[in-house]
């Protein structure tokens, strides 16, 4: 069995060269939503070689969501589920106009192997769950009855719920209140993972696929206010091995995100918080907002989920501090349907936002019936002024040339999983800014929204991911031209997201396969998500990706070059580095340079030669061999470095249950706080700018 230092698969050294740009257009009606239909209680087996013994979700022919984009009064709207998708701040801010009754709560749960809850009834009201378990929502399955998950002892590799795949039940019961009758009731979850089916008094309300993305699913129908209601939600994870002994195969889907098995732990249950939102049936969905140089643009999503056509007024205030006024505007929307109002004001005043000097602003959306009257609804949205974009080989952020000084981080800890709290964020991406990083890649997954949050607050810059990681030809094809996931959780992440000054790149997708004969496959997958993107979003933040090659023959769709490298580690040597950055360069002349990943491992704790591999001393002397390389004065072009990675990361791979799942790549170690070599060697590198 090997060591820990396998903590990431081999990676390839394709070549490729002169490829012509072909962008395929973004279809604006993307994936239009299907008919609500129950799931089935047969396990039906799909794309992907595993034994009639593994557990398989069954896909429809589209993404479950109906994620599409629609043009409404020159703006693009992002809707899922037949409605707007909405803005997900209740998690951290209450809307006075609007009532919230959270679920984070203990609730009733049952692992549910034989796929058997369906037939049973277990969705119903009246099912009994007296027998059943109790778990903590939000919380990690995974962590259930585990007692061993913090440490590096590989006897305590898949205690309690680690390993335990397909189907899990959730159910609880709430007091809906009777001044609920009148209003537009949703039920938002920050994450469920992988995939979940909902039922609301054992009505079938929607089905969602993709384990790190917000939701809402509309479930008015379902409720009966002054009455309690019964939420089931059944929640999946594929298996990732057909046996976790080291002589299991690896399981696939080649509908799901990520595909295969991956090199991060893929935690399972109602992962973070969720909540009902009952909101006026007039509504504010969605507040964007594009601030750069003296000036504001706006756009409030209005949504009208009432019988009966409505004609009012939206006044926005930029908010204290941004030295605008607020602006009104009359709005229309019929019955059922969507409008959207647009303002731009003048902020001459305001202060930037910066890596510095983070000044984060709020601004608040009213929806009135009259000019004068009292809001119908309000929804407020944090900003920062600022600008980002690509001039030349360099970014830049409000004119002036960054480098991108990072890391990568996996967003989990040995005592929550990926259910973490405030307090450990705090902690962790503290660390980041210890280290000197100034910024952040949230590779291959979204992050809570705690995370962009606290990026806005104290000036960390974000590249923010989807979960496209190690997806193959054929299934890149599928995503593309039929099932469209990727486009789906491509445009969720930027609408999303979109407000947030901290984010800078959007990034595509991390060390998928690229096919032959000019990669038109991979390319087209690429140009659709790249195309999602900028349709929704009104700074046009740049795309890059984490592609496995330096000579990706899709570099050219690419507003920044970025690519993992491990020279000296998976192959080559150290020195190799630096021709490959001057090859990749002289190919893409006109483009900034982003290392997306570089790292090697280590044992925690020894110590020797810097020639010895798995010492303390290796690591650190790899990672300034490549940081020296890559901030030499001769190559100005280069945007910056990504180190792999901020702490140890948990992985179900058979070659680390030795120790206990953990990669041990970090600059920390597992428990996030203890600090190898290379955390103080990366803190003491200069940036060149």
């Amino acid at each position: 069995m090997r060591g820990p230092e396998v903590g990431r698969r081999t990676r390839l050294t394709a070549v490729a060269a002169g490829f012509a740009l072909a962008v395929a257009a973004f279809a604006g009606s993307a994936f239009g939503g299907s008919a609500l239909a129950a799931p089935s209680g047969t396990t039906t087996t799909t794309t992907g070689a595993a034994p009639a013994s593994v557990v398989r979700d069954p896909h429809g022919s589209r993404e479950p969501s109906g994620t599409e984009v629609r043009a409404v009064d020159g703006t693009n709207v992002v809707f899922s589920y037949g409605e707007v998708m909405p803005s997900f701040d209740g998690y951290a801010r209450h809307e006075p106009t609007r009532r919230y009754l959270s679920l984070d709560r203990t609730w009733r749960f049952r692992y549910d192997p034989g796929n058997q809850g369906l037939t049973a009834g277990w969705q119903q009201p009246g099912a009994d769950d007296s027998t059943w378990d109790s778990i903590a929502v939000p919380s990690s399955w995974d962590l259930k009855d585990n007692d061993g998950w913090a440490g590096y002892d590989g006897a305590d590799f898949g205690k309690g719920g680690a390993l335990e795949d397909g189907y899990a039940w959730y159910r609880t019961k709430v007091a809906v209140p009777a001044s609920w009758r009148g209003t537009h009731v949703r039920l938002a979850f920050l994450a469920a993972s992988y995939s979940a089916d909902v039922w609301v008094n054992g009505t079938f309300v929607g089905k969602h696929e993709g384990g790190h993305t917000a939701f809402a699913l509309p479930v008015g129908d379902a409720l009966r206010p002054g009455q309690p209601a019964t939420i089931a939600v059944r929640v999946y994870r594929r298996a990732s091995y057909t046996a976790y002994d080291g002589t299991g195969e690896k399981v696939s889907d080649d509908h799901a995100l990520p595909p295969g098995v991956v090199d991060y732990w893929p935690y399972a249950g109602l992962t973070r918080s969720l909540w009902l939102e009952s909101v006026p049936e007039v509504n504010l969905a969605k507040v964007l907002l594009d601030a750069k140089a003296d000036t504001l643009d706006a756009r409030v999503v209005v949504q009208n989920n009432g019988d009966t056509d409505f004609h009012g007024y939206v006044r926005l205030d930029p908010g204290r501090g941004s030295t605008g006024r607020p602006v009104q505007v009359p709005v229309d929307v019929p019955a059922g349907g969507v409008a959207v109002p647009s303002a731009r004001i003048d902020v001459p005043g305001a202060p930037h936002w910066s890596v510095e000097d983070p000044r984060v602003l709020t601004a608040r959306a009213s929806l009135t019936a009259t000019e004068d009257g009292r809001p119908v609804d309000t929804l407020a949205a944090t900003y920062g002024v600022r600008e980002i974009e690509v001039d030349g080989t360099h970014l830049q952020l409000d004119g002036r040339p960054l480098f991108l000084k990072g890391t990568n981080w996996h967003e989990e800890t040995d005592r929550s999983g990926r259910s973490m709290t405030y307090t450990e964020y705090d902690h962790e991406l503290g660390q980041v800014k210890a280290a000197g990083a100034n910024f952040l890649r949230n590779c291959v997954y979204n992050r809570h929204p705690y995370v962009y949050d606290w990026a806005d607050r104290n000036g960390l810059l974000l590249m923010d991911e989807w979960d496209t990681m190690w997806v193959n030809t054929d299934q890149q094809k599928l995503q593309t031209e039929s099932y469209g996931l990727s486009r789906a959780l491509a445009l969720a992440t930027a609408w999303n997201n979109h407000n947030h000054p901290s984010v800078i790149l959007w990034g595509l997708q991390n060390e998928s396969t690229i096919d032959g004969n000019g990669a038109p496959v991979y390319r087209a997958w690429l140009a659709d998500m790249k195309a999602a993107v900028k349709a929704v979003d009104l700074s046009d933040r740049p795309v890059t990706w984490a592609s496995y090659s330096s000579w990706d023959p899709a570099f050219d769709l690419a507003d920044v070059v970025g690519f993992n490298e491990y020279f000296g580690y998976f192959y080559g040597k150290n020195e190799d580095l630096g021709t490959t950055l001057d090859a990749v360069h002289r190919n893409h002349p006109d483009k900034p340079i982003l290392i997306t990943e570089n790292g090697t491992w280590s044992y925690l704790g020894k110590h020797g030669s810097p020639a010895e591999a798995g010492t303390e001393e290796w690591q650190a002397a790899n990672f300034v061999s490549h940081w020296d390389q890559v901030t030499a004065p001769s190559r100005p072009w280069m945007a910056g470095y990504t180190f792999w990675v901020l702490k140890d990361y948990k992985e179900r791979a058979g070659y680390n249950q030795n120790y206990n799942g953990l990669s041990t790549m970090g600059m920390l170690g597992w428990d996030g706080t203890t600090r190898r070599l290379v955390f103080d060697a990366f803190a003491e590198a200069r940036s060149p700018r």
